[in-house]
């Protein structure tokens, strides 16, 4: 049968909805409680949520459904109803297209069981077959018109569900993938994979959602194109969130969340819609940008090139002129304008291509690599095993970042001992992103400390004793660095927390990027002296979607509009022109800060090298004259 969904995709795009459970927490619903439980106690906000998509343009609609499966409904025990909240879940959501008079599809919501449990071995598949069978069917009894399976961080089991519905239906399916920023799930799969193994199952529609925001999905929907898929779908987050007040918070806005939704269109997706943070307002925004947008046709997939890689050689660190300050410590108190370059360890256990980025920025002139602790709630190489490494065979410096997310407090000091025994001194107390912000649903932060509380526990490793007060033999030696944001929502919390950082021991400050000298000034004005160094942020620009991205979907960044501006008129010269004001900003501010830490983004450490190499060689010119 031929579906009129799949008759108005062959027409053109379809807008989708937007969040439910956000926007059901945000107005009112505990957020205690899982969102599907509110079709039983809270059917009128359910429907209320439904309405407004639909008068917003949405032309479908998804059940508030999602996690409405055996699995995950035990936790709340809830288990004996996942045919009761299904069907009411799908009666909600036609009772609210009929009170509106609207003609919009209505998508059966499906979610994953857990986080990828065919990887995990905690479910073997012909259980996973039972539990979205049990499903498919109290939905397909509800009506819906199709199914949107959603937010699976693992084809494999995207696959089964995928292949269970088909199996009891012939109604469209959309099948969608929560990628990661690199493009990529938590197990390797690629865009051109989830293709593949999807639309053997039975997918009519392949797509991303969820995970990442507006533009890392415009790629994936590229690529999805470019892999031969027949219909490709899009419901991105409304960037990437940050925790205010307990809850998740979206930064892009509405005008940069639908023109993005018009480039995907124009790139081949044909339905289109919102997922975490999205409200009516963006659903209205991207059919106005949609409907004046014309959907490419599929191209030929490409064939992937593979990339050769290279292992660095072993390089022993330089040794330093006889009085010459050599370390991150000596050269902050000699007044030396310190440099120091970010580089985030390895997703797996090769570190060739990030050591030789860590080669290449000290051959520029780099005085120490920053090294990342699972940022973003991502797993990584560890940073302390990363650090050994780029000391041990790139011969430079190293600040490791060190978060409280992941530790209990004996795990902290252990580590953090085990670094100081392997050469690493430098230290940046951070308290970490949450592990929901990333792709782990299982995973818990531990928290027994903040930054605050960590960087005492260095301090106190630093008098030779551990948190408990029992001796820990020679005291470390460490040099403790906190972050400060001069950009922050809230400006004054910001400042607070900042001043009990220094206060609590605190030997450096480090800033995230910044763009304006002025805000930058202000900042610390108001903050007051501190008498601790300070390294600025810097993050070189690459384009104005870049800086677009930086601005709207990075938490605590603010690109300032006359550089958002300066970098559309760039043009296809976007990557020079955003060097040459990373560099400019460096330079006005030498005199403001005791150095910078650079930041490459998408792994170019050439651009660091660059930006290094410039700034060091204005220096030197400037000395001589």
């Amino acid at each position: 049968m031929h579906s009129p969904f799949l008759k108005a995709l062959e027409r053109g795009p379809l807008v989708a909805d937007g969040a439910m459970g956000t926007l059901l927490h945000e107005r009112g619903y505990p957020i205690a409680l899982p969102p599907e439980q509110a079709v039983l106690d809270a059917p009128d906000l359910v429907r209320g949520v439904h309405e407004d998509y639909l008068n917003a343009g949405a032309e479908m609609i998804e059940t508030d459904s999602f996690g409405a499966n055996r699995v995950k409904l035990a936790r709340f025990g809830l288990a004996a109803r996942v045919r009761e909240i299904n069907l009411q879940a799908a009666k909600l959501a036609r009772d609210a297209r009929e009170i509106c008079g609207s003609s919009a599809f209505v998508a059966g919501a499906i979610g994953p069981v857990g986080s990828a449990p065919l990887l995990t071995g905690d479910v073997a598949e012909h259980e996973l077959t039972g539990i979205f069978r049990e499903q498919v069917e109290a939905l397909l009894e509800g009506g819906v018109d199709l199914f949107v399976f959603e937010t699976f961080p693992s084809v494999a089991e995207l696959r089964v569900a995928v292949a269970t519905a088909r199996a009891a239906c012939d109604l469209p399916l959309v099948a969608q993938v929560n990628f990661q920023e690199d493009g990529q799930t938590l197990a390797g799969d690629s865009p051109a994979e989830a293709v593949r193994v999807l639309a053997a199952a039975g997918a009519d529609v392949t797509g991303v959602n969820c995970g990442v925001g507006p533009q890392a999905a415009l790629e994936i929907v590229r690529a999805m194109v470019r892999a031969g898929a027949g219909y490709v779908s899009a419901m991105p987050n409304a960037g990437q969130p940050r925790i205010v007040g307990g809850r998740a918070v979206y930064g892009a806005g509405v005008g940069y969340f639908s023109r993005v939704a018009a480039e995907m269109v124009s790139s081949g997706a044909r339905v289109i819609g919102g997922c975490c943070g999205t409200r009516p307002e963006f659903v209205k925004a991207v059919r106005e940008a949609v409907g004046r947008t014309t959907p490419a046709q599929p191209v030929a997939a490409r064939r992937e090139i593979p990339v050769a890689r290279v292992t660095p050689v072993p390089r022993e660190p330089a040794h330093p002129l006889a009085g010459e300050p050599h370390t991150l410590r000596e050269k902050l108190a000699a007044g030396r304008f310190v440099i120091s370059v970010e580089i985030d360890p390895p997703r797996g256990i090769t570190p060739n291509k990030a050591l030789e980025g860590a080669a290449l920025c000290r051959d520029a002139g780099a005085d120490a690599i920053n090294i990342g602790d699972s940022p973003m709630a991502r797993v990584r190489m560890s940073a302390i095993a990363f650090a050994a490494l780029v000391q041990q065979r790139a011969g430079i410096e190293t600040i490791i970042h060190c978060t409280t997310r992941d530790r209990n407090l004996m795990a902290l000091q252990s580590d953090l001992i085990g670094a100081h025994a392997l050469g690493v001194r430098n230290v940046i107390a951070l308290t970490g992103d949450p592990p929901t912000l990333g792709q782990y649903a299982r995973a818990s932060g531990v928290w027994d400390v903040d930054s605050i509380g960590l960087i005492r526990i260095l301090k106190r490793l630093n008098e030779g004793a551990d948190w408990a007060g029992n001796s820990i033999g020679r005291p470390t030696d460490f040099f403790v660095a906190c972050a400060a944001n001069p950009t922050a929502d809230d400006v004054e919390l910001e400042l607070r927390r900042v001043m009990e950082k220094v206060e609590a021991g605190a030997d450096l400050l480090m800033t995230q990027p910044v763009y304006d000298p002025a805000t930058v000034r202000r900042f610390f004005e108001r903050l007051g002296p501190v008498h601790v160094p300070v390294l600025l942020g810097v993050l070189p620009l690459q384009s104005y979607r870049h800086a677009e991205f930086m601005h709207n979907e990075v938490p605590g960044i603010v690109v300032p509009e006359e550089v958002r501006e300066r970098m559309r008129r760039a043009g296809d010269r976007g990557a020079a022109e955003g060097l040459v004001m990373a560099r400019d900003f460096t330079l006005e501010m030498i005199d403001s800060c005791s150095g910078v830490y650079v930041m490459p983004s998408f792994g170019r450490y050439e651009v660091a090298a660059e930006l290094v190499r410039n700034t060091r060689g204005t220096l030197t010119a400037e000395r001589r004259a």
